[in-house]
C-alpha cells in the first residue's frame, strides 16, 4: 500500500506572479502578468503530488475574507481537505521574476493566529495526523505562533510515528530542526542561515550539512539552484547536476517542486539516486512554466537522462 501523504501550510498565501528584464528602483515597471494562484509552500507541494497521481490532503490555515479562490482550488483537485478557517485575509506574495531570473519577493502581512486557533489546530491536526504516514510541513510562520510552538508541535507529530518532512526558513526553520524531522530541504542560503557563515564550496556545503545531520535529522537535503542538489542520508552523500535551463520564465515553486519529487520517489521506494534524480527533474521543469505543477509528467523522463548524479561519500 502507498504511504499516504498530508501537507500542511500554517502561513497559506496567494501568489501574483510577474516577470520583466529589470527590475528598476524608483521608477514605473511594466510587469508581464503571469497569474494570481492560491499557494503557499506545502500547497505547492500538493499541486506537483497530484499532478504526479498521488493521493494527498492538505492542511493548515485560511483566512475566512478571501478563501473562495482556495476552495474553488480544493474541490476541482479533489484535495481532501482539513484547513483551519479563521478571522482574517490569506496575504498576497508578489513575485516578480527578471530575466537573469533572479527572484524579488514582496510579502505581505495576512491573517493572525490567536492562541485559540493555535490550540484548536493543535489538537486537531495531531489526531488526524495519526492517518498518514508522511507529513510535510513547508513555509513560514503566520503572526501569532511563536517558534517554540512551532517546534514543540514538530516534535509532538515525530514523536507519534509520522515522518515529517519540514521545508521552512528563519526562526521556523531552527525551531523546527530542534524538534529532529526525519528529512530537512533548506537551500544554500537558509543553510549559510543556520551556520552563520558563507559556505562558498561543495566541501562547505557538505561539511555544514553534515553537522546539521548530526543533530539527528536521517535525511538533509540541500538545494542549490542551477548546481542541482546534495543529499545526506544514513548511508550515502551524492549530488544531482541537472542541464542548464535555456528558458527560464519563473524559479517560484522550484523548491517545492523538489520536495514533491522527493516525496514521490519516498513513497515509491526508489532507490536515494534515483529519487533525487527524478526530484531535480521536477524542480527543472518547474522554472521553464509561470505556475506550479507537473502538465505532462512524459516530459520527466528526457530530463531525467541529461541529470548527472555523483557519489560523494559512503
Amino acid at each position: 500500500m502507498m504511504a499516504k501523504v498530508l501537507t500542511i501550510t500554517l502561513n497559506t498565501a496567494y501568489d501574483l506572479i510577474g516577470r520583466l528584464p529589470r527590475i528598476e528602483l524608483g521608477e514605473v515597471n511594466s510587469v508581464e502578468y503571469l497569474g494570481l494562484h492560491p499557494a503557499g509552500k506545502g500547497v505547492n507541494v500538493a499541486k506537483v503530488l497530484k499532478d504526479l497521481d498521488v493521493d494527498v490532503s492538505l492542511g493548515g490555515f485560511l483566512g475566512k475574507d478571501n478563501q473562495s479562490s482556495f476552495s474553488k482550488m480544493l474541490a476541482e483537485r479533489q484535495f481532501p481537505d482539513y484547513f483551519h478557517r479563521i478571522d482574517g485575509a490569506t496575504r498576497i506574495n508578489v513575485k516578480i521574476t527578471e530575466t537573469e531570473s533572479n527572484v524579488t519577493d514582496f510579502n505581505f502581512q495576512g491573517y493572525q493566529i490567536t492562541q485559540a486557533d493555535w490550540q484548536a489546530f493543535v489538537k486537531d491536526s495531531l489526531e488526524y495526523s495519526k492517518e498518514f504516514d508522511i507529513v510535510a510541513i513547508c513555509g513560514s510562520l503566520p503572526r501569532g505562533i511563536s517558534a517554540e510552538q512551532f517546534g514543540q508541535w514538530i516534535q509532538t507529530l515525530s514523536e507519534q510515528g509520522v515522518k515529517v518532512v519540514l521545508d521552512s526558513s528563519n526562526q521556523a526553520l531552527r525551531a523546527g530542526l530542534s524538534a529532529k524531522p526525519w528529512l530537512v530541504k533548506p537551500n544554500h542560503r537558509e543553510l549559510e542561515a543556520w551556520a552563520g557563515q558563507k559556505l562558498n564550496s561543495l566541501p562547505e556545503i557538505i561539511n555544514a550539512a553534515k553537522k546539521l545531520q548530526a543533530q539527528g535529522i536521517p535525511n538533509v537535503v540541500i538545494s542549490m539552484g542551477e548546481e542541482g542538489a546534495i543529499w545526506l542520508s544514513e548511508k550515502a552523500v551524492i549530488q544531482a547536476q541537472p542541464p542548464k535551463c535555456q528558458n527560464v520564465v519563473s524559479t517560484v515553486g522550484a523548491g517545492d517542486s523538489m520536495v514533491a519529487g522527493l516525496i514521490y520517489g519516498l513513497i515509491h521506494h526508489l532507490p536515494q539516486k534515483d529519487t533525487l534524480t527524478f526530484a531535480s527533474a521536477v524542480s527543472f521543469l518547474a522554472v521553464s512554466q509561470s505556475n506550479v505543477g507537473v502538465p505532462d509528467p512524459a516530459l520527466i523522463p528526457p530530463v531525467i537522462e541529461q541529470i548527472k548524479i555523483t557519489l560523494l561519500d559512503s
